[in-house]
Formats: C-alpha cells, structure tokens, sequence
C-alpha cells in the first residue's frame, strides 16, 4: 500500500479520541483512490508494524501535546515526527516511538511520515471532546485530504451526505474499544 492513514488515539480518553474520530469521518466523507488504506490503530503500538512496513508514505492523525491553545492543527514532518512521538504525543506515545523505531530497525520505514493532529485541552477519562477540538476536526479532516491529494494519491468528497459525528456506542464497536 504506498499511503497508510493511521489513526491514533482512545475514544474513552477525551481530545485523545482524535484519531479514530478523524478516521470515521474520513470514511464517511471522503473517497480515496486505490493505494490508499485507513486503519484505526487505536493504541496498539507495535501490532502496527506490520501496516506501517507496508507503506510508502504514512500519515499519523493523532493528539500532540505543545504549547499551543487546545484545538491548534499540528502538521510535523521528517525527524520532527520522530522526536515528538518521543515526547509531545498523548498517554499513547510509548506505543508510537517504538513502532517508528521498529520500523526503521527492520528497514522498513515509510519514505515519508506526517503527523497531523490537534493540541488536546483534555486527556482525561471521559467521553466527549472539549469544544476548541470538537470546532477544529472539520479542519484535520481536511487536512489529512490535503496530504493524501498532495502525495498524487486520488482523495475527493464523497457523494453521500455525512450524518455527523457516529455515537460513541457506535465508534466503540467500530474500534474495538
């Protein structure tokens, strides 16, 4: 697959849900070309490895941690994706580090690796998002299509109307949660 979009999160932990939530609109809104595959990675960690060795090009879509107002998009590139894994990414970030650093170690890392994500206002253990990253998903949304698009890889609107956010209930069986 030359284009992994990998969303990463807990949908039981607040603004940390970004990724998975990201993902569900993603699939819900958007169609995307052959090449291109969505997987919900949840916190899995190194049972991704397999998914990510298979990639060509992998966008992360996850909640960093900076020094920025909650609901602030990210877009960290190259090396930069590698030292926030190891220290600007949510309760997860363990888990992300040592799936990079396997990847790299069996000579398999993506040509290239994007992080895209929201600065959290909340981690904690509660369903729901604060409403600074509730307003920016539409904009991560959409810029995880841009980078799809500007990797040459076919990413439009899908025709069906999106019916909004899916229940948690839903996105829990969705996810595996």
């Amino acid at each position: 697959m030359p284009v992994l979009i990998l969303g990463l999160g807990n949908v039981l932990l607040g603004d940390d849900a970004v990724g998975p939530l990201v993902l569900a609109r993603l699939e819900s809104e958007y169609r995307f070309g052959a090449g291109v595959r969505l997987v919900d990675g949840g916190t899995l960690g190194l049972a991704l490895l397999d998914e990510l060795a298979q990639a060509r090009h992998a966008i992360l879509v996850d909640a960093v941690a900076t020094e920025a107002p909650p609901g602030t998009l990210v877009r960290l590139d190259g090396e930069a994706v590698r030292d926030a894994v190891r220290e600007r990414l949510s309760v997860h970030q363990v888990g992300v580090a040592d799936l990079l650093d396997a990847a790299r170690l069996i000579g398999r890392y993506p040509h290239s690796v994007v992080l895209l994500g929201l600065v959290p206002g909340s981690i904690g253990l509660h369903l729901g998002r604060t409403a600074a990253v509730e307003a920016a998903l539409g904009g991560l949304v959409r810029a995880v299509a841009r980078e799809v698009r500007s990797l040459g890889y076919e990413c439009s609107k899908s025709a069906r109307r999106s019916g909004g956010d899916r229940p948690i209930h839903a996105l829990v069986r969705h996810f595996g949660v």
